[in-house]
């Protein structure tokens, strides 16, 4: 089937957030908190083993109370942000508004950086007149980091899983995303790092590509092959890309 639409996820396939600690340190300056040698460093280390940075690490362990939350954290923009705070709230830190603080910072464009090869490849597909769409499990709007970064215009549609109450791997949100480009599921591309929730489009009929989520600097052209598997698409007479 040809390609004729592309879904990307957000987070660990086109931007990627800050390390930990850059995220903490500029809650803290801001604050203008001063901690003693060292304590920034390891306050960040505890931070990101509780998963607290959105985008960032998964928790390595989840209280009982929170396993459930974790599983529905993106249906809705203030179940994301009382889980992430209830996550950060593992760690002690020196004042209590640090912790909506961290999680205001994570929403931020500069909290952001595209991956080396998002915005070429984005502009390939917009030359080739292929619609985007951006399909993320998400509990805020995105939309502005990525008019910060200028990625804004090789995007057609947003769907976003705060917005609709629905979230990856459910068919619904991937339906919902071809139906916004005007494409059948089988005409269209998704794009990922996430093999359980980015892969779920399979069942409903979509082609699928992972990508390694990796900070930016280790992950130079991991974009790169998606033109490539659009045009293969053309090129075999409509067959499935691989």
């Amino acid at each position: 089937m040809t390609i004729r639409g592309v879904l990307f996820d957000f987070s660990g396939t086109l931007l990627r957030v800050e390390p930990t600690e850059v995220w903490l340190r500029a809650v803290l300056d801001e604050a203008g908190v001063v901690l003693p040698d060292g304590e920034t460093a390891r306050l960040a280390a505890a931070l990101e083993e509780a998963g607290a940075l959105p985008g960032g690490s998964s928790p390595r362990a989840l209280p009982a109370d929170l396993r459930e939350p974790w599983r529905e954290r993106d249906r809705s923009a203030a179940h994301h942000r009382a889980v992430y705070t209830a996550l950060a709230r593992r760690v002690p830190l020196p004042r209590p508004e640090l912790y909506d603080a961290l999680y205001d910072r994570h929403m931020r464009p500069e909290a952001w950086r595209p991956y080396p090869d998002t915005a070429e490849v984005l502009g390939a597909l917009r030359e080739r007149g292929v619609p985007v769409a951006v399909v993320s499990n998400i509990g805020w709007d995105l939309r502005p980091v990525f008019r910060a970064h200028g990625l804004d215009r090789h995007v057609d549609a947003y769907v976003l899983s705060y917005e609709h109450g629905v979230q990856k791997p459910e068919p619904e949100i991937f339906r919902l995303a071809c139906a916004a480009l005007g494409v059948s599921p089988e005409e269209a591309l998704m794009v990922g790092d996430d093999r359980h929730a980015d892969a779920g489009a399979a069942a409903l009929g979509c082609s699928v590509h992972l990508v390694d989520h990796l900070p930016c600097d280790r992950r130079p052209d991991g974009l790169r092959p998606v033109p490539a598997l659009v045009d293969r698409s053309r090129a075999h007479g409509g067959r499935r890309a691989p």
